[in-house]
């Protein structure tokens, strides 16, 4: 079983935890050695000789609405919502992804996929900045990044936005490569759901970044890689794309801390966006300026 996530409340306090395993018929609470069983019920507490009115039925763990689309398991912990135990995947693709969901579903972004790896990079810029340099629209990659821009078709670049989310497409070109190794396939795919994470579909591959806020100027970002499963067995494969994505991504963090140095200096004044370019930038603005005003 895969790692879960669990809440306990006990009036003044709770813990967030995982569990890699769960093979026993009941759960305790490390903080405090409460103890619960796998449907979430209360059977012991402890140390709480004295407290008045206390009942062990108001107690248990906080039910939390889970739906599954392609590959990904989505948590709903608003308590105003009723936990279901199943979801259609369209309606979760629909509330999740609005109208792009079709889109991202036949894109290759299903459960067909193995899990490879995570890397985490910590980066001294501001979380949007991040993001921002994710969604320029390819502005930046032919001159940041010539080895990833030799294996696309940058002239056939496009941006696409929905509701909250973005897609960033390019086909892919012949590269640089002088052997049969191709990571970026005939086309690449870059969705960006606001507000934080990304999936990348292209070739064989598929990975996700997830923009975590760390304070004012920095960030960390958490990748996943997945593979389709036929190459999943290829070492050499996987290695020497692994070493490409690092070096784009150093690439990335390089302009990203620069930019961030820049946003800082007394100097700076805001900008305007790029029309043909960086239509997803602007659409991630205008959803968090929605957001920041309401």
């Amino acid at each position: 079983m895969g790692s879960s996530l669990k809440e306990e409340r006990i009036g003044y306090s709770c813990t967030i935890y995982s569990v890699e395993y769960l093979e026993k018929a009941w759960l305790e609470i490390p903080l405090k050695a409460w103890t619960y069983g796998l449907d979430g019920a209360l059977l012991k507490a402890t140390r709480i000789t004295g407290i008045k009115d206390f009942s062990i039925n108001e107690f248990g763990l906080i039910p939390l609405r889970i739906a599954t689309w392609g590959p990904f398991v989505l948590l709903n912990i608003n308590n105003d919502v009723s936990p279901q135990h199943e979801a259609d995947s369209k309606i979760v693709g629909k509330e999740w992804l609005g109208s792009s969901s079709d889109i991202l579903s036949n894109g290759g972004i299903d459960t067909s996929l193995s899990y490879v790896c995570r890397r985490e990079y910590t980066i001294e810029c501001n979380w949007k900045v991040f993001c921002d340099n994710y969604l320029d629209g390819g502005y930046h990659v032919p001159y940041a990044h010539k080895g990833l821009a030799s294996g696309l078709k940058l002239e056939s670049y496009s941006t696409t936005t929905f509701e909250r989310v973005s897609i960033q497409s390019c086909e892919g070109g012949p590269g640089e490569s002088e052997d049969d190794f191709d990571r970026l396939g005939t086309k690449a795919l870059y969705a960006f759901i606001y507000p934080n994470f990304m999936i990348n579909r292209y070739g064989p591959w598929m990975d996700t970044n997830l923009v975590l806020p760390l304070g004012p100027r920095t960030c960390k970002v958490v990748f996943d890689y997945f593979l389709e499963a036929s190459l999943k067995d290829d070492k050499a494969f996987i290695e020497r794309s692994l070493e490409d994505s690092e070096r784009v991504q150093m690439e990335d963090i390089l302009l990203c801390e620069g930019v961030q140095r820049g946003l800082e200096s007394p100097a700076y004044c805001s900008g305007r966006y790029a029309p043909t370019v960086e239509m997803a930038m602007h659409h991630f603005h205008c959803l968090l300026h929605e957001n920041l005003t309401k």
